[in-house]
């Protein structure tokens, strides 16, 4: 793998950076013990094995460097020094989590990844670093993920993630070793002079793009919000400091409401992040805000079989979260009306496509313009919501099962949370990242959504 540009929207993660505001995404993936002690692994030879997957990963060996041109550009670079021990750790929860007091586990894992969400990734290296968490030994353990978002959006980090289990790296391996490889068919030679009718299509096409640009840049202009009032949990001051908070809903639950109420199971996911913000406010003595917060819901650009593409291909929609209706199904409703009308505009689209200017911008508008945009970010919206997708299949690590993964979402400029949703195991997971000092109460929001779903279903028979 050779030189690499980074696409605009990487390098405008590449550039949104700062101490305060780190762009990683996150994963905390939790593994049990392996029912036969004989055929698992201890933390030290997880270690070794992820040390061993992650090095066979081409784009985990690859960092950013400036380049001359484009001016402001920025490109990949395989990492001629690379050494994957720097990327790797081994860390242990205290003794008394070890033992099951102050929590237990669980609780140490999320006290230590919050902690380790809040430090950036060294720019000079390839950007990305795991952690095993480590506990009694002979028990549970937890791999915690940080990649770059100039390096993966959440279905790349998802397809880079991946390599690391036991399932894929075992038919990777074969692949790689001993597989006859396919003849590549030829390619008859083109010249690298385009033909009038690629002149042409490339002028109208980039016609489009800007025509489309100016529709996003039109929409965001009337969206945004001058006096930024919002829900003041939400936007708080930043610390610079990171919590993070697990919830797992049983995902039947969620697909009898789906059943019943219609739209899909992200419409009822959002529905219950609504309620569980009206909940958790109302709990915490907070007023409702005067005007529904904005959650901004990513939506992926990739086309089929683009997955393992590099480079971001994000758009999104903006929904405003109901949380001024007491009435849950009236809630869920509304969503469901909200997200019809933004699917059916598209990705391309209004307010919330904020991400496809990127395209249009050249470098040194990214490089100097990004701190601007990350500010700007709080005049659109209040919360990041977004749903990370998981293979469906059993996965393990060393032979140790998988059960749970619980995604991380960074936080942007002026906000206070951001929420990720995956599914797995017949369970849907929730991450939620917060400002360690904006939200104390973190373990309540998490707590209310599990209440939410409660209420909806309870709600079912009387439909």
């Amino acid at each position: 793998m050779g030189t690499e540009l980074l696409a605009p929207l990487d390098l405008a993660f590449w550039h949104l950076e700062s101490d305060a505001h780190p762009m990683h995404l996150g994963a905390l993936a939790v593994f049990a013990p392996p029912s036969d002690p004989a055929q698992g692994a201890g933390p030290e030879t997880v270690l070794e094995l992820l040390g061993t997957r992650a090095a066979a990963i081409p784009r985990l060996r690859m960092r950013v460097r400036d380049v001359l041109l484009p001016v402001g550009g920025a490109a990949w670079f395989v990492d001629k020094d690379f050494d994957v021990h720097r990327h790797i750790e081994r860390v242990q929860l205290t003794e008394a989590e070890s033992r099951g007091e102050d929590g237990g586990f669980m609780a140490g894992a999320t006290r230590l990844a919050g902690e380790l969400m809040e430090r950036p990734l060294e720019r000079g290296l390839p950007p990305w670093q795991m952690y095993v968490i480590g506990g009694a030994e002979g028990g549970p353990f937890a791999v915690l993920v940080k990649l770059h978002h100039a390096l993966a959006d959440g279905m790349r980090a998802v397809a880079i993630g991946a390599g690391i289990f036991d399932e894929i790296a075992s038919v990777a391996g074969r692949a790689r070793g001993g597989m006859p490889a396919r003849r590549a068919r030829a390619v008859p030679p083109r010249s690298w002079m385009p033909g009038p009718r690629q002149v042409a299509g490339l002028a109208l096409g980039r016609i489009e793009d800007l025509g489309r640009a100016f529709g996003v840049g039109a929409s965001m202009v009337r969206a945004s919000r001058l006096d930024l009032r919002g829900a003041p949990a939400l936007t708080a001051s930043s610390s610079g400091t990171r919590r993070l908070v697990t919830a797992d809903l049983d995902l039947d639950a969620v697909q009898r409401i789906r059943r019943a109420a219609g739209g899909t199971t992200n419409d009822v996911l959002l529905a219950v992040v609504a309620g569980a913000l009206r909940r958790w406010m109302l709990e915490r003595g907070e007023p409702l805000p005067a005007e529904d917060p904005r959650a901004l819901v990513p939506v992926s650009r990739r086309r089929p079989g683009q997955a393992a593409a590099s480079g971001n291909k994000l758009s999104a929609y903006l929904l405003g979260l109901p949380v001024s209706e007491p009435d849950p199904w009236k809630r869920l409703r509304a969503v469901r009306t909200a997200m019809d009308r933004n699917k059916a505009a598209g990705p391309f689209r209004g307010a919330g496509a904020v991400a496809v200017l990127a395209d249009q911008l050249p470098s040194l508008a990214h490089r100097f313009g990004a701190p601007i945009a990350g500010n700007a970010a709080r005049m659109l919206f209040d919360v990041l919501v977004t749903s990370v997708p998981l293979p469906r299949s059993a996965l393990s690590l060393g032979g140790c099962p998988l059960r749970a993964v619980y995604p991380m979402a960074p936080l942007a400029r002026g906000q206070s949370l951001a929420i990720a949703l995956s599914t797995y195991g017949g369970r849907v997971q929730v991450g939620l990242v917060a400002d360690g000092k904006a939200l104390p109460d973190l373990e309540r929001l998490a707590g209310c959504a599990d209440d939410e779903v409660a209420q909806l279903l309870a709600l079912l028979p009387a439909r």
